[in-house]
Parts: structure tokens; sequence; C-alpha cells
């Protein structure tokens, strides 16, 4: 899931804070933008696991326009945080599913050659949460 990122410069302690606002209270502080982007990955895996666990929802994201509008800080950065958010969706269960030969291929070759995905499932589980977003 592509997360909107909001990073506000902070120059009395020269340094960013970074939020993924779709994720209320998932944020972190930083001296430089790389480290504050891999920080925030970190922190984003440790709040989706906390969201399982208490047996609440992984957000589904909003656009960065749609975040612009309701903003009001002054002079934003905006990021976009590309999450995996498959491993935090539950436990896994097998289904069987029939699709049209052509189509398997099409998805195996994807998946082969894209780091994106690591498994058919794995592609198949984003492109179903992708349309059920919408």
């Amino acid at each position: 899931m592509k997360y909107p990122v909001l990073v506000v410069r902070n120059p009395e302690e020269n340094n960013y804070l970074f939020s993924v606002v779709d994720l209320p209270g998932c944020q972190v502080k930083a001296l430089t933008m790389d480290e504050g982007l891999l920080l925030l990955n970190e922190a984003t895996a440790s709040h989706l696991k906390v969201l399982v666990e208490y047996g609440e929802k992984v957000p589904h994201a909003k656009t960065i326009e749609e975040h612009m509008l309701l903003s009001s800080v002054a002079s934003p950065i905006w990021a976009i945080l590309d999450f995996d958010i498959i491993p935090y969706m539950g436990k896994s269960h097998k289904i069987n599913v029939t699709l049209p030969e052509l189509l398997i291929k099409q998805i195996d070759d994807r998946v082969a050659k894209s780091s994106k995905y690591k498994t058919r499932s794995g592609f198949i589980a984003l492109a179903c949460s992708a349309e059920l977003k919408h």
C-alpha cells in the first residue's frame, strides 16, 4: 500500500517530523530525510503489528490530494511510503481459485520480473486489496 507521508521541517530543532497520516500516532523524528523514511518504515511495521494484535483492521491509504485538503501545515513536504501490508492482514488461508491459463502465465511472468511480488499468491492478494479499496 502506498501511504502518504507528511514531512514537516523543524528549523528550531534542525530535524524533520515524519507522519503516516492514515495511521494516527505513527510518526518519527529524524535529522535527515533518508534516516526519517527508514525509521518510518520500521515504525509502520510496529504500528501495524499492534493493530493486528488488537484485532483492528489495517487502514487503507487516502491520496495525498485528499490529505492536502485537510492539512493546515505550513510548507509541508509530501512523500510516499510503499509498504507491504499483506503480512499484517491476518492469518493466511489456502483457497482454490480457477483462472484462465493465459492469466496465470501473465501473473507468473510479472512475479518473475518484479521484486515487488514474491509469489503468485502475494500478487493476487495485492490486486484484490487494490480492487477492494475502490
